[in-house]
């Protein structure tokens, strides 16, 4: 009888599935899902303004999410994964980027951009 009360509380909750607040951080899952996925792609192929774009929503919604009523902990924790998702990958293309300027310094040519994507 418990368990059928706590599920009618979860469906009648003002950020529960019958809501937008409930729908739309459970899809926003898919970017983070795919970012992750993204974990296994050479640095090299990661675009600097997507994966920007994904840590700055994250944290900017992060703190929104906390701010609105009802408080919302599934667009919370959507966000955060965003926010750290992205910014790990940024830290990929920086370490490869850093990586790639010090072979080029050690080879002796000075050209190139770094193969920054745009």
């Amino acid at each position: 009888m418990a368990a059928t009360s706590s599920f009618r509380a979860f469906l009648n909750h003002p950020a529960g599935p019958k809501t937008i607040f409930f729908w739309a951080p459970t899809m926003k899952w898919a970017i983070t899902i795919a970012n992750v996925k993204d974990f296994q792609r050479p640095p090299e192929l990661l675009s600097v303004p997507q994966q920007s774009a994904v840590a700055l929503t994250g944290l900017i919604w992060m703190k929104y999410s906390l701010d609105i009523t009802p408080k919302n902990y599934n667009l919370m924790a959507v966000n955060a994964a965003m926010a750290v998702t992205g910014l790990y990958q940024l830290y990929r293309r920086y370490e490869y980027d850093k990586e790639m300027k010090k072979i080029m310094e050690q080879s002796g040519g000075g050209g190139g951009g770094g193969g920054e994507q745009t």
